[in-house]
């Protein structure tokens, strides 16, 4: 099939990195994608070589695009450019209108995933737009996964990332325990960087926010106690997937780095996008109630205890249990490997609406 997937950059790299990749799982299954995006300079840095298969195109250029694709995807609810509804409406039979939801662990989802919305107003009035909500049960989209061509390369915690991507020639020690961080404004970073300070550590910092907040707190000299933190340079995508696997505990933030440190299989403590009124807080919560309601109390405890503190809601108590933690998160990716992925889902989903 034909699809037009549109992607609005609002202020981070989580809604570019969730439709990039989308947009490369359909084509690397012989789908036809253009992807309109209102800011493609991230992309000379996330995916710099491209992928077969994907033509990149600006928003404001949308409108003169023909023809229509059989599937048009707008992702977060980034809306649609007026002209090209308006064309999608004249159409004596409209291609299908999905519009990808935010992923959530909230019961909402279920009841919400593949439901109508009948247009009434505006340029696409006359048109239904479905809604496709990503999520964790068996009557949601389900999870993003990524196979070729962006899969990684490494066995999990494989230390060649390191050489690789050249900090391993920045004379770190190999066997030390390698964290990544990847973050907003992180109220608990002090505590963090105490508790990696007491065993030989290598923290890998992302280019951005996080970095700088690393930089602030360590200094000049880049360590303390046994930690040594080193600034990544941006990553492309394959690089940053790659990196998740590689690391023994990985902090993440938003969505798509999130859904990425659950399929790598090794500890991963997740930092939510703040919301008003603290509807992120529910958000967590309910995650987290799915997340480990199959762990043991005691892994219970102590990753709810760690998610809660990222996040500004308890009092810092160090790190879980390393051990159990671990079997945890790779139990958890293997249960999640069982669950229909979202673009297999997407694409079943779009094929039985065209056929109505």
């Amino acid at each position: 099939m034909r699809w037009d997937l549109f992607c609005r950059v609002v202020d981070n790299h989580g809604d570019v990195g969730f439709a990039w990749r989308l947009a490369g799982d359909l084509a690397s299954r012989g789908e036809r994608v253009r992807f309109w995006i209102d800011d493609a300079s991230s992309l000379v840095w996330l995916a710099p070589r491209g992928v077969p298969g994907v033509d990149v195109g600006r928003w404001d250029e949308a409108a003169f695009a023909r023809p229509v694709a059989d599937v048009v995807v707008e992702t977060f609810g980034c809306g649609l450019p007026d002209a090209v509804a308006a064309t999608m409406a004249a159409q004596s039979r409209p291609p299908v209108w999905i519009d990808i939801e935010y992923l959530s662990a909230e019961t909402y989802v279920e009841r919400s995933h593949g439901l109508p919305s009948p247009q009434q107003l505006g340029s696409g009035a006359g048109l239904t737009r479905w809604f496709f909500y990503p999520g964790y049960g068996a009557g949601t989209g389900g999870l993003l996964r990524d196979p070729s061509p962006t899969a990684p390369t490494f066995p999990d915690r494989d230390p060649r990332w390191l050489t690789a991507t050249g900090i391993g020639s920045t004379d770190v020690d190999m066997a030390a325990r390698r964290v990544s961080l990847f973050c907003y404004d992180a109220v608990r970073l002090e505590d963090l960087l105490d508790t990696l300070a007491v065993k030989p550590t290598l923290l890998l910092a992302t280019a951005g926010l996080a970095a700088r907040q690393v930089q602030r707190a360590l200094g000049p000299g880049m360590g303390r106690g046994q930690l040594r933190a080193v600034m990544l340079p941006l990553l492309e995508q394959v690089a940053y997937d790659e990196m998740l696997r590689a690391c023994d505990i990985n902090f993440v933030r938003g969505e798509d780095s999130w859904v990425q440190a659950q399929h790598a299989g090794v500890p991963f403590v997740w930092q939510i996008y703040p919301q008003a009124e603290g509807a992120h807080v529910v958000k967590l919560q309910a995650y987290l109630d799915r997340f480990l309601q199959a762990a043991p109390p005691s892994v219970d405890a102590e990753v709810r205890r760690v998610f809660e503190a990222w996040n500004g809601l308890a009092p810092w108590a160090g790190l879980p249990a390393t051990g159990p933690w671990s079997a945890h998160c790779a139990a958890w990716r293997d249960r999640l490997a069982l669950q229909s992925d979202l673009t297999t889902q997407l694409l079943q989903f779009a094929a039985a609406r065209m056929l109505k």
